[in-house]
């Protein structure tokens, strides 16, 4: 591994050779352009994209050896020049024709911003055959509104108007600019078209501006028109308030949903008044149950009823069946390997209502080879999803999509030093809100775990209450709720994007007010058919902001906040063991195995045979840059950081474990890794290499000639990004 290191160094420092090496003779390689705004004006930042020509893009700094791969590359055409000049980028050739049409379209972007009269100008220094054009930036003036006023072509579009003044966004005293102009134009428009006024947009407003008044000050008439900017007087349309006529629902064979169904998704009213956001409501109901693969609604002004606006509404159908197929690895130093392969199956209108219907087995195999050390895991889950709240009537979330989510799982686990099968059961609520907010409610969830076969050596090991108690037979009954925000809701973001997720659990505290009634056993605990009940608390909230940016957005830094705990209390004293936090594996800690971290600083538990540290409480930061390569594949660099710790302090061995803050970066474990991934576009497949930089357990930091050591790197294989 030393080996492949060092040839990756070494091409490396190949692929930094020179950058202008295929560059025409008499002609210099595009370097760096930059924008600089003397005096006070907008930010330099507002004005970059409109220059004309733009330097190659950077990896790190100045550096992007991909420039060094093409250049490699002696331009004859022959096998090694083709590989070389389509795994690399060709240097961008600077071209002075492109110079002054960039001056112009940042003047132009100025007056758009509102400064009239600015002066661009650019100078280009060239040394070594890298040039480098900078483009001063001298803002002129701007105005000051002295008065706003709007004109409209009826008393009642006027009524309309002035009753959103409080929301109006152009006022007295602002700036004038075109930006600003179109924003409210954009907004006015979309306001309206919510109070009736079909086909109304931006482009029926018309401005007139007088800036002759002196003193830097300007008068604005904004005038909403029965014709468009691009068309005549003589196309004059009277601006009046539309109502919805037919609606017509079309399903394209061969899955045809309910009619009763059909009703509760569509919210468009025939004779209600019409509304943009009523439309787009129905859209997202229809294409939020996800039996179908396309919704198109048509929108036409009827023929033989004046104001009015018929809808035809075309559904698409989904594939009926599908069949989904996954596989997961991992494998570290020490030779233990971990394949997590899975199957699911779908049926999107399982009873003709559109109600979606999942079946999926799961596996999970840990092994080492010429070893009998085994840990396997088999889960079964299954859930139903209907498109409509049982028990309660749709209009309580009348703005969103209601949800009722029924899941069952069975999950059988045969490790070494025992044998358990957990059976739980979920019904909850599930609902959106302008596709951003998701929020799921679960009134009951139901879980009964068994343990048998339980080692004795391993039991005997068990002297912390702590664990004895998280290792046997348990029932929970409880409740619990997620929120999950996202600024872009679409599947695969093409551009900058922040989510948050939370979840919240609580269980036993219904079933504590049986306990005056409940048998009890030789620990005191109340029980339910002779099995003690949890009582506890459990959170966790994650955070993730992506930041893209380069040509075309293509690459892309992600950082992710991650912070969970949970307490037991009243009947339990410590949390089931299916609630403890675990770090390490493909979305977690990348440099150390699943669950072969924590809690803190305290020594790997030699009582399992397979690592299984565990925690009341995680806390995580990851960072991650992502770039694109050649082909279909990407390129990642990250860093991870974070542990997982125990709240309670059973004995005096504890003490590297427990939570605190005057030692939270001592035990804070650190690593870093590199990536590949196969971005297939519904699929994205990944490998994962991490390397430990710092390991709390016994507090050490490894510089580069310990991180291809034994115990000192995991390689994790995963499908889609870790966060």
């Amino acid at each position: 591994m030393r080996k492949a290191l060092i040839i990756l160094i070494v091409l490396m420092a190949v692929s930094a050779c020179s950058t202008t090496r295929r560059i025409p003779q008499g002609q210099s390689r595009l370097k760096e352009t930059k924008v600089q705004v003397v005096g006070e004006g907008p930010d330099a930042s507002l004005l970059e994209s409109y220059v004309k020509q733009k330097p190659n893009d950077y990896l790190i700094g100045k550096w992007n050896p991909l420039i060094g791969i093409y250049n490699l590359s002696s331009g004859r055409g022959t096998r090694w020049d083709r590989f070389c000049e389509k795994l690399g980028v060709a240097p961008v050739i600077y071209d002075s024709t492109l110079v002054e049409p960039g001056c112009q379209g940042i003047e132009r972007r100025l007056e758009y911003l509102g400064w009239y009269g600015s002066k661009v100008t650019a100078e280009t220094t060239v040394k070594r055959r890298k040039a480098k054009v900078t483009y001063t930036v001298e803002p002129g003036w701007q105005y000051t509104l002295r008065n706003v006023n709007y004109l409209t072509p009826n008393r009642e579009l006027t009524s309309d108007v002035l009753s959103d003044s409080s929301r109006f966004t152009i006022r007295q005293g602002d700036i004038l600019s075109q930006q600003s102009i179109e924003a409210e134009a954009e907004r006015m428009a979309a306001t309206l078209r919510n109070r009736g006024y079909y086909g109304l947009t931006s482009n029926h407003f018309f401005c007139v501006a007088d800036t002759t008044i002196g003193g830097g000050q300007a008068d604005l008439v904004l005038r909403i028109a029965e014709h468009t900017r691009n068309e005549t007087e003589k196309a004059d349309r009277p601006l009046v308030r539309y109502r919805f006529g037919k609606v017509e629902v079309v399903q394209q064979a061969p899955l045809q949903v309910n009619e009763r169904t059909i009703r509760s998704l569509n919210r468009i009213r025939e004779g209600s008044l019409y509304r943009d956001a009523v439309v787009n409501y129905t859209y997202q109901r229809f294409s939020g149950i996800n039996i179908f693969n396309t919704v198109n609604i048509q929108l036409q002004e009827s023929e033989t009823d004046s104001a009015t606006v018929d809808c035809k509404i075309l559904l698409s159908p989904a594939k009926l069946h599908s069949l989904k197929l996954n596989l997961e690895g991992s494998v570290n130093s020490t030779g233990l390997f971990g394949v997590t392969p899975s199957i699911s199956y779908m049926h999107r209108n399982l009873f003709g209502g559109g109600e979606v219907f999942s079946l999926g087995f799961r596996g999970n195999f840990q092994f080492k080879v010429n070893d009998d050390t085994r840990s396997n895991e088999l889960a079964v889950n299954s859930s139903l999803q209907l498109p409509r709240f049982l028990g309660l009537p749709d209009r309580v979330f009348n703005s969103t999509l209601p949800q009722t989510q029924i899941v069952a799982t069975f999950n059988y686990q045969n490790r070494p030093e025992y044998t358990r099968t957990i059976l739980s059961t979920t019904y909850g609520y599930a609902w959106s809100m302008r596709r951003r907010f998701n929020y799921q409610v679960m009134p009951l969830k139901l879980n009964f775990v068994r343990i048998f076969d339980m080692s004795e050596s391993f039991y005997e090991k068990l002297k912390d209450p702590y664990l004895q108690n998280a290792y046997s037979n348990h029932f929970d009954m409880g409740t619990g709720a997620s929120f999950y925000y996202t600024t872009d809701p679409t599947i695969n973001p093409k551009s900058t994007y922040f989510y948050l997720r939370a979840g919240v659990d609580v269980a036993g505290n219904v079933l504590s007010l049986l306990n005056p009634i409940l048998d009890k056993d030789d620990m005191g605990h109340s029980t339910i058919f002779g099995i003690p009940y949890s009582q506890y608390v459990r959170g966790e909230i994650s955070a993730v902001q992506t930041v893209r940016f380069g040509q075309n957005n293509e690459e892309a830094i992600a950082i992710r906040l991650l912070a969970g705990a949970g307490y037991a209390y009243g009947n339990s004293t410590s949390l089931p063991f299916e609630q403890f936090f675990y770090a390490g594996g493909s979305n977690s800690m990348r440099g150390w195995m699943a669950r072969s971290i924590g809690p803190g600083g305290a020594p790997l538990d030699t009582t399992f045979s397979i690592a299984n540290q565990a925690g009341d409480m995680h806390l995580e930061a990851n960072i991650e840059y992502r770039f694109p390569m050649i082909w279909k594949l990407q390129g990642a660099i990250f860093a991870d950081a974070g542990n997982i710790y125990k709240l309670r302090r059973n004995d005096e061995n504890d003490e590297a474990a427990i939570f605190d803050f005057n030692t939270f970066l001592k035990y804070s474990a650190l690593n870093w890794g590199v990536g590949i991934r196969l971005d297939l576009g519904l699929l994205l497949a990944r490998v994962d290499f991490g390397f430990k930089l710092y390991d709390p357990r016994i507090q050490h930091w490894y510089d580069p000639s310990y991180w291809f050591d034994k115990d000192c790197f995991a390689v994790h294989f995963g499908i889609g990004y870790p966060f």
